[in-house]
């Protein structure tokens, strides 16, 4: 058996019923899967990763924990007057509020929300051009993405203060924002320059007579913590886009006043302001104005003696930062580097996943429709019937819950068989229940234990035809599916025929949602295959070959864990045609519980991609094996191991967007894909002839099934990338499946 979009074969059953001591075959497939839990781990831990990455890079871009909201109008009864009254800059010396102005004739130039990588290097240039410094009040956020800005600004000479991380209102924040806010910034900083800053300035921030009692707590809090505040005495405006002239006027201080004057190096389109600000240093100069940082007015103010002078004069509220800051701000840096590369690369991914997903859904439907007209259409025809006895074989290893079905379900057949059941060193008597059924045309052929592919080659030295049909010890046939297996030999091309696999205990919701991928993969997937001539896979669980094609590549290999797909790929590169007969239906038991189904699948993507690796300079070769590697491979390992381990970038950035950008635009963008699909499916259900009630599921297997299969195909490309391997791993069976007619 093998699922319809996963091209591999299927483990053979376990025995269940009393007690006994593992095989030797079963103790090293435990020890084998207990060596796989790490990577288990590995697979989880990536996409973990993932997604702390996409959410730190939502949250530098305030997308994810933002708030837009802006307090205006409230009431100031709780602020002292003279701080209302005060100069721009607030301390808190000693526990007591404290206000400095500028002196008369100065200029502290400040400039909010940068770093911003077009606008602030340009600001910088005029600074240095006038040797003019400024005092810089950055977003935490922005400081973490472009390091090498602050660096270079720091070491121009100019001054740095805290505008918070993700540039919200303080005065709507917990205590614990707030303080997330602020250190997190100080790391940024730490990381970026190798300092932090005892400067301050709130966003949306202007004169102190702004200052209301929701914000008083937050300027207090923070003064007892060492912070200066900073506020502004002119406005520019030049966030407003006023024009040249309006911003060097708007910032010009009146009679010669000293003043803090707020520009912006960042936060929009910023032209304007460089092309005002040399105006704006020309103007004031000729006026006799200097230029200072509020670190040097708060020098001017002290004693003489008391404080720092010169260019350190200009930096005071710079420290060294040192010890864990200086190490978690490098780390920080570092995150958010990844992120800034991870993230864009992740958007074209996406991109690239949705068009393959939505292409291959077209491609699926105009394919299987053309399919099922040409082979249904009513003269359509293989060549003469083909009536001649075939050989059925059915390698079995403790197999007594499912033997006597799969027997008697031959016994039916309408077409001539012999069954050979090749014991595979059962341990639970399967052979002599195969032997006790007394049933015609049955042969039993025992052999000590040695895995599946050594069973069926064994089966194919004793067979008396020249068609053999393969088949699982869990899997029950219709009466006639062996006479529609068989027809498709009447074409001298055809080397390999794959049947219609079907689910047979599909009353369970994991049966349900493995019923809707069989049905999609069986009537979508292998149609397509089949018009392109590139069929990847015969599924285990039915398939017929000419028995001198078998031997002409070899057997069944046991190179890989997937012996169907590798002497699939084999009988193409050998030139011989493999074609889809969708009348041959089998009903085969799909794994009951998530942890079998995880072991049944990781196997199959995983030999999947040994057969793949091992068929590989089929991509190079001339004639028929070129062929399948030029058409067929590209489109297994692009449909069935490229877009399936990117494909959860379709739900991290869905779920991402319904969080923190547009609910419903994402909502319904994910219905959308939803609904291509459920057509999809529809129409495969409608071409099985199956009941559609069952795509009622479809929703549910979309979010909790899917996610499954894709953590499985990523834990095993990890195992493939580690250079780990798998051994074969057998299933527990329950023998529910029985004739079509019990399955509903």
């Amino acid at each position: 058996m093998t699922t319809p979009t996963t091209p591999t074969t299927p483990p053979t059953p376990p025995a269940r019923g009393r007690r006994r001591a593992p095989s030797r075959m079963e103790r090293a497939a435990g020890r084998a899967a207990a060596l796989q839990r790490p990577r288990v781990l590995l697979a989880l831990l990536l996409l973990l990763a993932l997604t702390c990455v996409m959410l730190l890079d939502g949250y530098l871009r305030a997308e994810v924990g933002g708030d837009q909201r802006v307090r205006t109008g409230a009431s100031a009864s709780d602020v002292p007057d003279d701080v209302l009254d005060g100069g721009p800059i607030l301390s808190f010396p000693g526990g007591q509020a404290t206000t400095v102005s500028v002196p008369d004739k100065t200029i502290v130039l400040t400039f909010d929300d940068g770093p911003d990588p077009t606008w602030t290097p340009q600001v910088l240039d005029i600074l240095e051009k006038y040797d003019v410094p400024g005092t810089f009040f950055l977003v935490g956020s922005m400081v973490s993405r472009h390091p090498g800005i602050v660096r270079d600004l720091v070491e121009q000479g100019n001054e740095v203060g805290v505008h918070t991380f993700t540039h919200v209102d303080l005065s709507y924040q917990s205590q614990a924002r707030v303080s997330r806010e602020i250190e997190q910034t100080q790391l940024a900083l730490a990381g970026a320059a190798g300092i932090t800053t005892t400067l301050f300035r709130a966003p949306y921030s202007s004169q102190t007579d702004a200052i209301d009692n929701y914000s008083w707590p937050v300027y207090e809090s923070l003064g007892a913590d060492g912070y200066t505040s900073v506020f502004v005495d002119t406005d520019s405006d030049d966030w407003k886009r006023p024009g040249v002239s309006k911003i060097v006027e708007w910032a010009t201080p009146e009679d010669d006043e000293g003043a803090s004057v707020l520009f912006h190096d960042a936060g929009g389109e910023r032209s304007q302001t460089i092309e005002a600000l040399p105006k704006y240093i020309e103007k004031m100069r000729a006026k006799g104005y200097t230029f200072t940082t509020v670190s040097g007015v708060m020098a001017d103010q002290q004693p003489t003696g008391a404080g720092p002078a010169g260019e350190q004069g200009l930096q005071a509220a710079h420290h060294e930062a040192t010890g864990a800051t200086l190490y978690e701000g490098k780390a920080l840096v570092a995150a958010v580097a990844v992120a800034e590369w991870t993230v864009p690369a992740l958007s074209v991914g996406l991109v690239i996943v949705g068009v393959a997903v939505m292409g291959r859904f077209a491609m699926m439907l105009v394919l299987a429709r053309r399919h099922h007209r040409q082979r249904n259409r009513r003269r359509f025809s293989w060549g003469p019937p083909v009536t001649g006895p075939v050989s059925v074989i059915v390698p079995a290893y403790n197999e007594k819950e499912c033997i006597e079905a799969t027997l008697r379900s031959l016994a039916r057949s309408t077409h001539p068989i012999e069954i050979i059941v090749v014991d595979d060193g059962s341990t639970d008597g399967t052979a002599e229940i195969a032997e006790s059924l007394g049933l015609p045309g049955v042969r039993v052929v025992r052999q000590a234990n040695a895995g599946k592919p050594a069973a069926l080659n064994n089966g194919v030295r004793h067979a008396r035809y020249d068609i053999v049909v393969m088949m699982d010890g869990d899997t029950v046939f219709e009466p006639d599916t062996v006479r529609h297996l068989v027809q498709p030999f009447a074409a001298p091309s055809v080397g390999a025929v794959a049947g219609n696999a079907k689910v047979g205990n599909r009353r369970t919701l994991i049966g349900a949602w493995q019923h809707i991928e069989y049905v999609m993969g069986f009537n979508l997937d292998r149609r397509m295959y089949d018009l392109l001539r590139c069929m990847p896979t015969i599924p285990g669980a039915i398939g017929a070959f000419r028995r001198e094609a078998v031997l002409q590549v070899g057997g069944m290999s046991d190179d890989t864990l997937a012996e169907d797909t590798d002497i699939t790929i084999a009988l193409h590169r050998a030139g011989r045609r493999v074609v889809y007969e969708e009348h041959a239906r089998a009903w085969t038991e799909a794994p009951g519980s998530l942890g079998q189904l995880w072991l049944q699948r990781y196997r199959w993507s995983y030999g999947t991609m040994q057969a793949l690796w091992k068929h590989r300079r089929s991509l190079t070769d001339k004639g028929p094996s070129g062929r399948f590697g030029r058409v067929g491979m590209p489109l297994v390992v692009l449909f069935q191991v490229v877009t399936p381990v990117f494909a959860p970038l379709i739900d991290v950035f869905t779920v991402y967007s319904m969080l923190f950008v547009d609910f419903r635009a994402a909502l319904l963008a994910w219905l959308a894909v939803l609904g291509v699909q459920l057509v999809c499916a529809a129409y495969a259900f409608r071409l099985d002839g199956e009941k559609y009630r069952y795509l009622l599921m479809m929703p549910l297997q979309q979010l909790a099934y899917r996610q499954m299969m894709y953590l499985v195909l990523i834990h095993s490309c990890v195992t493939a990338l580690t250079g780990g391997r798998l051994r074969w791993q057998k299933l527990k069976r329950t023998g529910e499946v029985g004739t079509p007619a019990g399955t509903g």
